[in-house]
């Protein structure tokens, strides 16, 4: 098992320098890599870096900072992490939104230095990652080097950030702080001689505890469909994301009510008597679907919830919109008719209001009407089928989770 760790945080907090130095002290990078940040930091004139190890682009070192989203994997002991490095500068918001995706639990540098702490952009990234559905979170407090390994700072920011985390609904127990150097590698896979005063566990046993995955559980049928398979329309590709499905049952593909026999499942090149959870499937129907699949979903035939026309989502925006507007949801785009705002959240202060304007860099709660129907569900019971990009003329404009479906 991979355990998935985005990294969140403002620029210059130290994610790249932490994951540079987690591979070296774990063994997980080569010499040649090693030697070839140590000439890089030499030719910049700097002392070793060992963010450069991460970064894949001169113009990025030569920068500061990290351009795009970089993924790196470490082993330690009996366990792999891959840890997603996103962007901390508001102007590349869109790649942290596309790191935080699949991530089992996140990691937030915070510095403690007193021109860097906590940002409006800190908290920005923990807001969008909550609204991804990313539950857990490790809160490394970092540059205590800097800080003369003062256990006052260190509480003074954690005491600050606590307040925000339970304002936008983090539950305590899934959230962890703990004081590290990442340039001195101290607290990150043994506890520091400099912090006596910290009892806690290091970070990777913290993110090796808090990314344990539970057993997805759900019983009602869902696949979600990415299209058909060739020139034959009776094949279709899709993903199980909720229950079972089984070789020569009847279901029903939504929107539409159209319903199906299953001829053959095929997983991994071989036919099989049934796919669960998590499992990529090719099924052959026994009759062609009237219409395109893409973005359609295979329920049981006698399920009773529906397609929908109207849904009440949580929206962040990185821009206006002022143009034509379309979801893409499930994988398949379609236009919105009209966006009624409920309310407006301050995700820099937590605070919700009535305002109905939508900002930049700002979050609402809406309710959306679409030209067509689409089969959601909540995202916080089935996040494969409640999540959406918005774009405004064809221009990303943000990204959306279901709450209620109309």
């Amino acid at each position: 098992m991979i355990r998935r760790v985005t990294l969140l945080g403002h620029k210059d907090h130290g994610k790249s320098t932490l994951i540079g130095n987690l591979a070296i002290i774990t063994g997980s990078v080569t010499e040649a890599r090693i030697n070839d940040a140590k000439k890089t930091s030499k030719k910049l004139g700097l002392q070793f870096e060992p963010g450069f190890i991460l970064d894949s682009f001169y113009e990025e070192r030569e920068g500061g900072l990290t351009i795009d989203t970089t993924r790196a994997q470490i082993k330690y002991k009996d366990s792999a992490f891959e840890f997603i490095d996103v962007p901390g500068h508001e102007e590349l918001t869109k790649n942290m939104i596309s790191g935080a995706s699949y991530a089992d639990v996140a990691l937030l540098m915070v510095s403690t230095k007193k021109d860097e702490g906590i940002k409006p952009q800190t908290k920005r990234h923990i807001f969008i990652a909550k609204m991804l559905g990313i539950t857990k979170l490790v809160v490394a407090i970092n540059k205590m080097d800097a800080a003369k390994y003062s256990e006052e700072i260190f509480e003074e920011i954690k005491h600050d950030l606590s307040e925000y985390l339970s304002k936008i609904g983090f539950d305590r127990n899934n959230v962890a702080f703990v004081p590290i150097s990442a340039y001195t590698g101290e607290g990150l896979i043994k506890n520091s001689k400099n912090m006596s005063w910290y009892k806690g566990a290091t970070l990777i046993e913290l993110l090796k505890k808090m990314s344990e995955k539970k057993e997805i559980s759900r019983i009602e049928l869902a696949v979600l469909l990415q299209g058909e398979i060739g020139r034959d329309k009776k094949i279709v590709a899709g993903k199980v994301v909720s229950g079972v499905l089984n070789n020569h049952s009847q279901i029903m593909l939504l929107p539409g009510k159209e319903l199906f026999t299953i001829n053959d499942i095929v997983v991994r090149g071989g036919s099989t008597n049934n796919a669960v959870y998590g499992e990529n499937v090719a099924i052959v129907l026994d009759k062609e679907p009237k219409n395109e699949v893409r973005g359609k979903v295979l329920v049981e035939k006698d399920m009773k919830k529906k397609a929908v026309r109207e849904i009440v989502a949580m929206i962040f925006f990185i821009r206006k919109i002022s143009g034509h507007v379309s979801l893409l949801i499930n994988g398949s785009k379609i236009d919105c008719m009209n966006i009624e705002i409920i309310k407006t959240i301050d995700i820099v202060t937590g605070k919700e209001s009535e305002l109905k304007i939508i900002k930049p860099l700002g979050a609402i709660q809406a309710r959306i009407r679409l030209n067509k129907e689409v089969f959601v569900e909540d995202f916080q019971e089935m996040p494969e089928l409640g999540r959406f990009v918005i774009y405004d003329n064809d221009k990303f404009s943000g990204i959306g989770v279901v709450e209620v479906k109309k």
